[in-house]
């Protein structure tokens, strides 16, 4: 067997699979290997978000967040038509319920303006109801450029282009370990090594602890955040046409309780989020020892629940309680019940936090000895994954 390829991707959620691809792109008679420890690409972050493609509004200008999303909202859409990858532009609104809401959603349009954004509106409560008639708002901005995709279906389309030729995708085959030998890296895994010139590893989850062992000393620990969702039943799913988003708290990286028409049909509310005992574990009593020992064991989140612990308090008390979850819904939707929503899926955000209990917003990609890492890719990664994975082959070059 052939263990030697032209690159490898340690990771195979839809930012591995973006940079195999590109890479395959640049080269088309390039052998890539992406190594994925589950047993199917996708199971984490990228099949477990809320599927929505975003337009860049949130994040500050200037960084690699801002950079990215734009361009990668572009060229997800143009190999979603080329590749018939299920998605649908429909358009979101974000709904100020307070005046001192109102003042933070005109300081959002301004950043959306600056990141290159098209078409955004100031809705007044009548307007907001002809495009939403359940939601209440004081005020509402519509962004007509987000939209929702089969994250799952893009990866895998990406993958399938990725190993053309003579590539190859293993599937429940671990990293363990990336050594450099002169020109070429050696990568040691449970299913043996595997030998290239270029290694990118795109962990996710385990981003920080792959770092380390490549000597990447940044002092970023990754401490996950669990999201739960409700869905809005089969009876109440017509309240939602397309996607509501609140303002968001502009202190925390996380975007709020929101509601999302999904691909696959029907909507979600949600995510809160929460702290992890357990990086991979989606039921709320999940715990793995080591986990939580990377977590509790780190200055940072010790500080980090110093300073938020009010907020961490009531994000808990929504995910044990499904009265205090449909009253944070009920904020914009007030004629949401009790019997509009059930229980849905959860999902782990992969947070980078500081040694000072700093939330890490931007993208942070680090070479370490013998592989390029990214380390922090949470939310809009899946919609900048092409744009990303140019960012990255830049950086391999």
């Amino acid at each position: 067997m052939n263990q030697k390829f032209d690159l490898i991707v340690v990771g195979g959620g839809i930012v591995g699979a973006a940079t195999a691809y590109k890479f395959k792109q640049a080269h088309p008679t390039a052998k890539v290997l992406i190594l994925e420890k589950e047993s199917n690409p996708a199971q984490h972050q990228t099949g477990r978000n809320s599927g929505v493609i975003h337009s860049g509004l949130y994040y500050a200008p200037g960084s690699l967040k801002a950079k990215t999303c734009l361009s990668g909202y572009a060229q997800l859409i143009q190999f979603c038509e080329e590749h018939d990858v299920a998605h649908d532009i429909c358009g979101k609104i974000v709904v100020a319920t307070s005046p001192e809401e109102a003042l933070n959603l005109r300081r959002l349009e301004e950043r959306g303006k600056t990141n290159g954004l098209e078409g955004l509106q100031f809705l007044d409560p009548k307007e907001s109801k002809e495009i939403e008639p359940y939601i209440e708002a004081q005020q509402s901005l519509w962004v007509p450029q987000t939209g929702i995709v089969d994250y799952k279906g893009m990866t895998e389309a990406l993958l399938h282009r990725a190993i053309e030729g003579e590539g190859s995708l293993r599937l429940q085959t671990r990293a363990i370990k990336v050594h450099r030998l002169g020109s070429t890296r050696r990568v040691l895994t449970t299913s043996g090594t595997f030998f290239a010139p270029r290694v990118v590893v795109c962990a996710g989850l385990q981003s920080d602890r792959m770092a380390r062992a490549d000597g990447v000393q940044n002092h970023i620990r990754i401490v996950p955040f669990r999201g739960d969702y409700f869905a809005l039943t089969p009876e109440a799913a017509h309240k939602v046409k397309n996607l509501v988003y609140p303002v968001p708290d502009p202190q925390f990286p996380f975007l709020g309780v929101h509601f999302t028409r999904m691909m696959e049909g029907g909507v979600e509310c949600g995510p809160n989020a929460v702290f992890s005992f357990a990086r991979e574990g989606y039921a709320k009593t999940a715990f793995d020892l080591s986990d939580s020992a990377s977590s509790l064991g780190f200055g940072g989140t010790w500080r980090l629940f110093a300073q938020h612990w009010r907020y961490g308090l009531g994000e808990y008390e929504r995910a044990f309680s499904k009265p205090k979850f449909l009253k944070a819904l009920q904020k914009m939707m007030p004629t949401l019940k009790m019997e509009d929503i059930q229980p849905g899926r959860a999902g782990i955000r992969a947070q980078a936090l500081d040694a000072r209990g700093k939330l890490v917003d931007d993208f942070v990609l680090e070479q370490g000895d013998a592989a390029l890492h990214v380390i922090n890719a949470p939310s809009p990664a899946a919609t900048a994954s092409l744009a990303i994975a140019d960012e990255i082959l830049a950086r391999l070059a």
